[in-house]
């Protein structure tokens, strides 16, 4: 059973998602605190994290960057609203998606679902004639094995960051709407949220360009979405 780790200091909240997660057939590991959850992390693993944005002490955008750091393991943020800012800076952060709070739980579990269909194997395209290693300038990327190398040196990528590369650079040259992006890498039900998108296109810059300034491999054209380099 997928095993989830629970991080929200609100008890009734907190109670009440562990409930629903764990009738709906998770191990549900509950904590009220930041610190307390990046330590269950280090007793014992996980395969999903849902993580409350505003916790006390060590806040949510911590935590979820403490989190990416450390590895690649799939992160949910709560936020209280859907506001851009907060929505935007954890995404920044490094989480996978949101659910904006009261989160109905057959919306958490359908996010849930999700992003572990995603990070478990999902990427394979079945009948691809692609090579089983590209080589895009100075990237190399390994399809099967999902490994990604800049100069010969690996690349830590998260979950979403890699699907995104993948999905990019499938067809390079062709040009990939936030809308298209966001039925491929995140499935669909997003209804056109096209911060989850540019805030991974943002952590994947950051990893795979020199210059995520002036980007070789994700190129913006404005007003239609991102195409995949080098030409």
């Amino acid at each position: 059973m997928p095993r989830v780790l629970l991080i929200e200091d609100d008890q009734a909240v907190r109670d009440g998602l562990q409930i629903a997660l764990t009738y709906q057939g998770h191990t549900v590991d509950a904590v009220e605190s930041g610190e307390e959850g990046l330590a269950r992390l280090s007793a014992g693993p996980a395969d999903v994290v849902v993580l409350d944005l505003m916790l006390p002490g060590m806040d949510g955008f911590e935590v979820c960057r403490r989190i990416r750091a450390s590895g690649d393991l799939p992160i949910i943020m709560l936020t209280a609203r859907n506001d851009d800012i907060d929505v935007v800076a954890g995404l920044e952060a490094g989480a996978d998606d949101y659910v904006v709070k009261p989160a109905q739980p057959r919306v958490l579990e359908a996010r849930i679902k999700a992003v572990l269909r995603r990070t478990g194997g999902e990427q394979r395209q079945a009948g691809t004639s692609k090579p089983e290693v590209e080589r895009h300038g100075d990237l190399t990327i390994d399809r099967d094995g999902l490994v990604v190398s800049k100069h010969g040196r690996p690349v830590s990528l998260a979950p979403t960051e890699m699907r995104l590369l993948l999905e990019l650079s499938a067809s390079p040259g062709r040009v990939l709407s936030r809308q298209q992006l966001l039925e491929s890498v995140w499935d669909q039900g997003y209804l056109g949220d096209s911060r989850l998108v540019d805030a991974c296109v943002q952590r994947l810059r950051a990893k795979i360009e020199d210059d995520a300034a002036a980007p070789v491999y994700v190129h913006t054209l404005r007003g239609f979405g991102y195409r995949f380099g080098p030409l």
